[in-house]
């Protein structure tokens, strides 16, 4: 099936493990350049990008924190000249500090963080997508997919308040982002896993929280971050043109 992207080569923040390496690697085999930003751990990435490389395939991987607009503004240059005309975005970087917090503990600058990083990184980054995909710019169209976390509706209370109304903030962006753009190709997706089985959890201080999601969760288990990548994947180039504005849960009932 050809994609929406068209084999038009699409940016993936946080790229580099978990859900967000997963993402890398189904684009990547799809036949599609994947250029994706990592903020640690470059060893991980660029095995990543060896990987994928070896196997015949199109990827690049850059540092680039997209709390700090100069690193997107770098990342997106990095990308156009690396593998030309962009075609979709998924947003997937995010932070989310220490669990367990809350809201009367919780500092400034752990505040500033989570919006900057999940909330004022991503619509930077749509700012420069749009640019290249939006038809009004002169743009052939293409996705955005923002991933969220059901916490945006559960709220985490005792545990990352801040974290979930960034996610809130992500997804309400992602249905005025959509309606804003519709007549100019561009679709605009969230995708929002529940408990995904990923490192983030230990470390943010919760080693035990996959085996608290799994009693939680109504099929009984954390997900696998591919189970998240494949729903990612399809909303950024399966999807129809028709679904857009929308958030699709990944949370095995939750």
């Amino acid at each position: 099936m050809m994609s929406h992207v068209d084999k038009r080569m699409v940016v993936v923040t946080g790229g580099g493990r978990g859900i967000g390496a997963e993402v890398v690697e189904q684009i990547a085999r799809r036949g599609i350049p994947v250029c994706f930003s990592y903020i640690s751990r470059a060893s991980e990435a660029n095995d990543l990008v060896a990987r994928l490389k070896s196997e015949g395939h199109q990827c690049a991987a850059i540092r680039a924190d997209v709390g700090d607009p100069a690193d997107i503004e770098s990342m997106f240059k990095f990308a156009q000249d690396k593998f030309g005309v962009l075609g979709g975005l998924v947003n997937n970087a995010g932070f989310v500090g220490k669990v367990g917090r809350k809201i009367s503990n919780v500092d400034l600058e752990t505040l500033r963080k989570t919006f900057d990083v999940n909330v004022i990184g991503p619509i930077l980054c749509a700012q420069h997508a749009l640019k290249q995909l939006s038809t009004a710019q002169g743009g052939q169209g293409g996705r955005i997919v923002n991933v969220s976390s059901i916490a945006a509706r559960t709220g985490s209370p005792n545990d990352w308040v801040d974290y979930a109304a960034s996610k809130a903030a992500l997804d309400t962006f992602t249905l005025g982002l959509a309606r804003e753009v519709a007549k100019e190709g561009v679709q605009v997706i969230s995708v929002a896993p529940g408990g995904v089985a990923t490192e983030l959890h230990a470390q943010a201080g919760g080693p035990g929280r996959i085996e608290k999601f799994s009693t939680l969760t109504p099929i009984g288990r954390a997900a696998d971050p591919a189970e998240v990548a494949e729903v990612v994947v399809w909303a950024l180039l399966d999807a129809p043109d028709y679904v857009t504005g929308t958030t699709v849960d990944v949370a095995g009932g939750l």
